[in-house]
């Protein structure tokens, strides 16, 4: 009897150190991958042209920093966003979603009265999804995805915010008179806001593109022992065209006065960069950092961007209007210097955060991971076919390869092998293929939706059916 208690106690400590080992295995394990999941950093600019980067060629304005990115790791060629202006495009690298499946097809009004008015709550963002894998996570800067407080970046899944609602603003201090949302009367208002953090009104007293850095470097420092997701999403160098003297003064030799301070809008968010990457480094963080930069659409005409031999700029469906600088680093993964020529596009972004993260997403990707086909542990090409379309202009594009074809301005639908003729601009004959691009284009675009809301060119309408749209908006 005494046997067999003794061998019962004897079971029962085993089992119970047993069980605790384990335990305690467990949560080790649960340690390394939190350790192992790499922090994400997006730095996004805005209206940026394709040639207006050293790494695709740009003379007159040095981007060093920028261009260590595509330096210590990818630069891809032909790197796309999903739309050519700004809202929508935005709308689809925060969710890794084609924008048009949930209606967000038009660049947004501010109008912080309408929760419509903005991303459906039936979508998350790269940060809603990494929150479930304990990342910290920031957005920085431009938001224009909704100003209606339930469209904020706070309720969209990101710990702080630093920045503005609308799709611009202006930079310098002195110009952002206005307290708080109530005080405003028109579209255009917003530009001269005070700067948010979080849900407060604060007096800034830096250039704002400085400002925007300085944040991005404190959260990283403050963040260097969690996994981390910052979103840096620059209004440079979109209109107004603004720049201080400290910047303006490196370009003495561009004599046109919209390019000099266009250049020195970029030389600004070239020096963030370099705050940066610099800090990644200095914090022993860098090689478990993943750092992509691309512009949200093609350089626009009125900031005198430069699109070097694309065709058009942002707005257009040829290249130049949403083929963009796109670059990425993780040193401790990818090798350097890196020319990736197979088409990617800005919704890889988000699916490659989230399989790194190891978190399922709660609607259906359309990008892909991007790391296997850089670290060749996977063959083939990312996408065998990629979409556009602006449901307004009632035009539309697909690649599939090499070749492109795009309805735009024009009724007739043209055939471009891109390439060849990377300028789009020898028209193809070849019914075949224009057939079968066209046809998988109707098939993509039949599971697309409507636009939920008016868009920017329908401010007058859009008044019109909600006069009182400036009366009783919250204060912040």
């Amino acid at each position: 009897m005494r046997k067999i208690k003794y061998l019962f106690v004897v079971v029962f400590i085993l089992v119970a150190c047993t069980t605790k080992e384990k335990r305690k295995n467990s949560e080790l394990v649960k340690l390394e991958d939190n350790i192992s999941k790499p922090n994400i950093i997006i730095i996004l600019t805005d209206d940026q042209g394709y040639g207006d980067v050293g790494f695709n060629g740009c003379k007159d304005i040095p981007t060093p920093n920028i261009d260590r990115i595509a330096t210590n790791g990818v630069k891809f060629t032909n790197g796309y966003v999903t739309y050519a202006v700004c809202g929508p495009s935005r709308a689809g690298l925060i969710t890794g979603r084609y924008q048009d499946r949930f209606g967000f097809c038009r660049n947004p009004l501010f109008a912080p009265k309408d929760v419509n008015m903005g991303l459906p709550l039936t979508e998350q963002t790269i940060a809603e999804e990494l929150k479930g894998a304990d990342y910290q996570t920031m957005a920085i800067g431009k938001w224009h995805l909704g100003a209606h407080e339930q469209l904020r970046p706070l309720n969209r899944g990101f710990d702080e915010f630093f920045g503005f609602l609308t799709g611009g603003h202006n930079y310098f201090p002195e110009d952002l008179v206005f307290n708080d949302l109530s005080e405003l009367n028109g579209q255009w208002d917003p530009y001269r806001t005070k700067l948010l953090r979080n849900n407060s009104r604060i007096d800034e007293k830096e250039y704002l593109t400085d400002a925007l850095s300085r944040e991005a470097v404190s959260f990283v420092e403050k963040n260097k022992s969690n996994p981390f997701f910052l979103y840096l999403a620059f209004n440079a160098p979109h209109t107004p065209l603004q720049a201080t003297d400290k910047y303006l003064e490196r370009f003495n030799h561009i004599k046109d006065k919209n390019r000099k301070t266009y250049a020195a809008m970029v030389s600004a968010v070239d020096d963030g960069v370099g705050k940066l990457l610099d800090r990644l480094e200095a914090l022993g963080v860098e090689k478990n950092t993943l750092v992509f930069f691309l512009s949200d659409n093609g350089g626009a005409k009125n900031n005198s961007s430069d699109n070097g031999e694309l065709r058009d700029g942002k707005s257009s469906l040829y290249e130049g209007g949403i083929r963009v600088p796109f670059a990425l680093q993780w040193p401790g993964k990818i090798s350097k210097g890196i020319i990736y020529e197979e088409p990617v596009i800005s919704l890889d972004i988000a699916a490659t955060a989230m399989e790194l993260a190891q978190v399922t997403p709660k609607n259906e990707l359309d990008g892909i991971n991007l790391i296997p086909f850089l670290t060749n542990k996977r063959n083939g090409i990312p996408h065998q076919k990629l979409f556009w379309r602006k449901y307004d202009d009632q035009s539309m594009a697909i690649r599939h390869g090499n070749m492109k074809l795009v309805q735009y301005k024009t009724p007739d639908k043209v055939l471009y092998n891109l390439k060849e003729d990377k300028g789009e601009t020898i028209a193809l004959k070849d019914s075949i293929s224009h057939n079968l691009l066209f046809n998988s284009y109707k098939e993509w675009n039949a599971k697309n939706s409507d636009p939920n809301f008016l868009g920017l060119i329908h401010g007058k309408k859009y008044d019109s059916l909600y006069p009182g749209r400036w009366k009783e908006v919250e204060k912040y």
